[in-house]
């Protein structure tokens, strides 16, 4: 029976499910905050072990200066603005190579993995390909393209390719043969089968394949930029060890790192919000 004043329809219970949904709330906040204090605690350890190292003159200072001074020698190198103009050229060869690796990538993994036949004939190409050591290439990408912008790049694009187009052919590979015969019976015609079935399905992995790539493509822009370059992450670093500016050194090594992990996040918050169906399908 609703309680008194209570408008009639509405559960007798419903006060309660709210009072039982905080503490709900709660409990999944403080597991959030005793993971994230886990993975600090690693963290912290290891910044504390650099610290502490070549302080306690167990390591030369000069090889590994301690991680104070290498986060000053960055601040600094922010403080004259150098940092910024590495910053850019890097971010602009990087994303230029993987926004070009992921337009190639995905229709061409998505083409392969649904037709099985061409896949099998091209997998061992692939497989080639992807398993010989990309910087193995990189005097063959100086011979063909010379020392500019377009080797650099085209070195990023190879590194990059390779996850996002294996793990397009895979998620198409795997995509429920029910729900796209449901999807033909009910008439949705091949071209909107792509986009509104396989696709959809297919995402999660889409998105593994980026991440994978973006981190390569960082890797490989490391590579590219200690050859030829006058600007970039990778040039500063090997610029500053030519030079024995260690905490410099290790203050672009730091900020790569740092960088790597932002972009790493950011895909990772991008994936869970474009698959939030699938963990709805999961829980229903």
């Amino acid at each position: 029976m609703p309680n008194a004043g209570e408008p009639a329809g509405i559960p007798a219970s419903r006060g309660g499910a709210v009072h039982c949904s905080v503490p709900g709330r709660g409990r999944a906040a403080i597991i959030r905050l005793r993971r994230a204090a886990e993975k600090s605690v690693v963290m912290l350890a290891v910044v504390l072990l650099w610290e502490a190292l070549p302080r306690l003159g167990l390591v030369d200072p000069f090889l590994l200066p301690p991680f104070s001074e290498a986060v000053a020698s960055l601040f600094h190198l922010f403080l004259t603005g150098e940092m910024f103009r590495h910053i850019a050229k890097s971010l602009e060869r990087s994303g230029l190579a993987f926004a070009a690796a992921a337009v190639f990538s995905i229709p061409v993994g998505a083409f392969m993995g649904w037709n099985k036949r061409i896949e099998r004939i091209i997998d061992p190409l692939i497989q080639a390909c992807r398993n010989t050591s990309t910087l193995a290439l990189y005097p063959v990408f100086i011979l063909f393209f010379g020392l500019g912008e377009a080797s650099k790049v085209a070195i990023i694009i190879w590194g990059t390719i390779w996850p996002i187009l294996l793990n397009t052919i895979s998620g198409v590979k795997e995509c429920d043969p029910l729900l796209i015969k449901a999807a033909r019976s009910m008439g949705v015609p091949g071209s909107s089968l792509f986009r509104r079935v396989i696709i959809p399905m297919a995402l999660p992995s889409i998105l593994t394949g980026l991440r994978l790539g973006a981190a390569n493509a960082i890797l490989m822009l490391v590579a590219a930029e200690m050859l030829g370059a006058d600007r970039g992450l990778g040039f500063m670093i090997f610029y500053y060890q030519e030079r024995y500016a260690i905490p410099e050194m290790f203050g672009g090594i730091i900020f790569i790192s740092v960088l790597g992990v932002l972009i790493n996040y950011g895909l990772v918050k991008l994936e869970k919000s474009l698959t939030r169906w699938k963990e709805g399908a999961v829980k229903g």
